[in-house]
Formats: structure tokens, C-alpha cells, sequence
């Protein structure tokens, strides 16, 4: 990132409690700590800089330290990275004053160990305060996002990396989706 190899709209950010593929141990598991990723391609997970037609990597010079130590043969190395201090968001982004403290709000109010007691209190069917919670929390997550990118020019390529994945897109892997009509928001189970 330094060496501008990659930018921060090549990169997402999975916060802490946030349910995510545990690569390693092979199942779906909340985030013990902050991670940022390289973005895939659309609807798929390739990384953004492979290049197909060369059958290559488009940064390897400048590729980061998990691609260096990855062996597919060999995954003792990456799993040990595991444990190891990982860059984060506060490395690179807290001398941005004002963009970071508003970071740090949204990880507070769209905090994911709230979101998932939330979803543990919901009834069935029922309007309660977890409903109402949730949803000013995926209001709140969808208008930071869009007022960050009008007011200060970021694009909007970048709130993935900044404010982590929408929650309009996370809540799924806790069995909800958010239904959207007008203005209004409402949370529906999957499947219907």
C-alpha cells in the first residue's frame, strides 16, 4: 500500500464478530480480530489481480506477505500468520483526522457482537426493539456510506474498506435479508 501496488479500493475489511468463511478450519465463524482483504471479482472470489489470460498475478513483485508465504501444498505457514499481529484499519487510517473517529462511531453502533445478541432476541413475526435496532443500525451503516462518499469525495469503492462490508449484504449470513420498499426497511427471514 505504501508503494501504491494496491489501493485501498482493491480492499474490504471484515470487522471484528463479523461471520466469515474460516479458510483455514473450513467453516463459517465470527472474526476474532479485524481483517483486510483483497477484493474478489464481482460474484466471484478470484483476487482482483489475477490476471486469467497470463495465468499470473498482476502485483506479484509487490504482492502482500500472506501471498508470499502461501504454499497450496503447504498451509503451515499462512496458518501461523493466523496468530500474528495483522494490519488494520487504525495502522492505516488513524492519523486521518475525522475520517477515523467517524470509523470508529460506525464500529461502535454497527458493532457485530450487538448485532448478533439482536438477532438472538428476535420473535417470530413480531415488531420488539431487536427488529427496530437492526434496522436503524443497516439505515445508519447505508447512509454513513453515501454521505461519506458526497461529502468528501472518497468513492464509493473505498466504504467496503473503511466501514467493512454493508450490513444490508452481512445480515444474510445470520438468516435475515432486508427488504427494501420505498424508504422503509424490513427484515425477513431467507427463504421467503
Amino acid at each position: 500500500m505504501e508503494r501504491g501496488a494496491i489501493h485501498s479500493r482493491y480492499l474490504y475489511t471484515l470487522r471484528k464478530g463479523e461471520l466469515a468463511r474460516d479458510n483455514v478450519k473450513g467453516d463459517l465463524a465470527p472474526v476474532a480480530g479485524e481483517l483486510i482483504k483483497i477484493k474478489g471479482r464481482a460474484t466471484v472470489w478470484t483476487c482482483i489481480f489475477y490476471d486469467e489470460n497470463k495465468n499470473a498475478c498482476k502485483i506479484y513483485a509487490n504482492r502482500p506477505v500472506e501471498c508470499r508465504v502461501l504454499k497450496c501444498w503447504d498451509t503451515r505457514a499462512i496458518e501461523n500468520m493466523y496468530t500474528e499481529n495483522r494490519l488494520t484499519r487504525r495502522h492505516l487510517m488513524s492519523g486521518v483526522k475525522g475520517l477515523w473517529e467517524l470509523i470508529e462511531d460506525h464500529e461502535a453502533r454497527c458493532d457485530y457482537l450487538l448485532i448478533g445478541e439482536m438477532v438472538r432476541e428476535l420473535e417470530p413475526g413480531c415488531k420488539n426493539t431487536a427488529v427496530e435496532n437492526l434496522l436503524e443500525m443497516i439505515q445508519y451503516d447505508t447512509q454513513i456510506r453515501g454521505l461519506v462518499v458526497k461529502r468528501s469525495g472518497v468513492s464509493e469503492d473505498m466504504t467496503d474498506f473503511l466501514f467493512g462490508r454493508p450490513l444490508l449484504k452481512t445480515i444474510t449470513t445470520l438468516g435475515l435479508r432486508v427488504k427494501r420498499s420505498g424508504g422503509m426497511y424490513q427484515l425477513v427471514p431467507l427463504g421467503r
